[in-house]
């Protein structure tokens, strides 16, 4: 099918189009030029808005009344994406809490099936615990935080269907674990560490990538005392930023971009259930967490995940850093795409997914397609945000 996309800014690497000719077959796209001429079969009027390469979120808890680990099933990642597509998103990696073993085993059954079985947007599973240190767990159980042992060592180097990404604590974590996690295509991230500069520099050598939710749950830059901060700027990882003014104030999300850039930061929504909801409080592993302005809290004021989404988390970007709106999508799609070595995502360009998101002027989310296919459009999305 060759679709006209007009009246709006298509963000392709070549830089901004003011109108497109598009071509997808089998849900790729084969051929992207300026529009010209005659011969195409379906014109879209973008009214003044954005196309972008779709979101892809690395971080994602529940959406749509559904926490993953309430129900690790595919029903379950089936009803999260459909929710988070409404907000751009269209590659994901449903997120498990720190949990039981036998439920890190039933979700990552659930997202290998799930793949099988074609559900939309779905590319992997982000296993965030229970190998974390407890001084910084956050909203996480500490009943259940562990050392990682040699069992579920094996269960998380499995092959799967899609990408494992781990997150842990480096400085709780046998150098040669990493090693190994790595060696079988875990993807590591730090997260919930208090590790110093030396124990985060040395997960690094041993192949770990990624950080959590930067500066969240994590030891500070201290002047002399760097912390796992310290080593992510110091680094060449990728990081992972929750911009919904509440988990970084402003000043902090413009220095990572000048520490970081945009290629080595990703946006990412730690999005809990209500995400896609009217719903202003839900049930985290026995805790009542309170939606309240936007922000997820526990009684005791705990931050507890975010009722954040992609669309939103751009917007929050553009607003406080001042960059473009192209470069903020790098940060949404590209550079992620990077992070999870997923080769065909993450931009729109010949022999890529033909996944992306229409925003308007004021950057709200118009439509989201998957694969060519739509997936979510505006009444869709007026729907959810009632």
């Amino acid at each position: 099918m060759r679709i006209r996309l007009e009246n709006g800014r298509i963000v392709t690497p070549q830089g901004v189009l003011d109108g497109a000719d598009v071509t997808v077959a089998d849900g790729t796209i084969t051929a992207l030029t300026p529009a010209s001429g005659s011969g195409v079969e379906r014109k879209i009027d973008l009214g003044g808005g954005w196309l972008l390469p779709g979101f892809i979120d690395t971080q994602v808890n529940g959406g749509g009344g559904v926490l993953f680990n309430d129900q690790a099933d595919v029903d379950a990642i089936a009803a999260i994406g459909a929710a988070h597509a409404r907000f751009g998103t269209t590659a994901f990696l449903p997120t498990l809490i720190s949990d039981t073993p036998d439920q890190i085993a039933a979700a990552l059954d659930a997202v290998d099936a799930a793949i099988e079985q074609g559900v939309p947007g779905v590319v992997g599973i982000h296993v965030e615990g229970p190998f974390i240190n407890e001084v910084k767990r956050g909203i996480h159980e500490a009943r259940r935080i562990r050392r990682l042992d040699a069992d579920t060592l094996a269960l998380l180097t499995a092959p799967r269907r899609g990408r494992v990404m781990l997150t842990l604590a480096p400085e709780l974590c046998d150098t040669d674990d990493v090693r190994t996690l790595v060696k079988h295509g875990v993807i590591v991230s730090a997260g919930h560490t208090n590790a110093t500069y030396d124990e985060m520099m040395a997960a690094i050598g041993a192949g770990l990538t990624g950080f959590t939710h930067l500066f969240n749950a994590m030891s500070p830059l201290h002047h002399r005392t760097p912390g796992a901060v310290g080593a992510a700027f110091d680094s060449e990882s990728w990081c992972g930023m929750i911009v919904d003014d509440a988990h970084l104030h402003p000043a902090v999300v413009r220095l990572a971009v000048r520490a970081k850039g945009i290629e080595r930061l990703m946006l990412v929504t730690d999005a809990m259930p209500s995400v896609g909801t009217g719903d202003t409080e839900f049930m985290l592993q026995g805790k009542r967490i309170m939606v309240r302005n936007g922000v997820c809290l526990f009684e005791d004021g705990t931050l507890a995940g975010t009722h954040l989404d992609m669309a939103s988390a751009l917007r929050n970007t553009v607003e406080v850093t001042g960059l473009s709106v192209p470069d903020v999508a790098v940060m949404a799609s590209t550079t992620p795409a990077h992070f999870l070595s997923l080769d065909r995502y993450g931009a729109l360009a010949p022999g890529k997914r033909a996944d992306w998101v229409w925003l308007d002027k004021d950057l709200q989310p118009r439509g989201t397609w998957i694969g060519g296919e739509p997936v979510a459009d505006a009444e869709e999305f007026a729907r959810a945000a009632q």
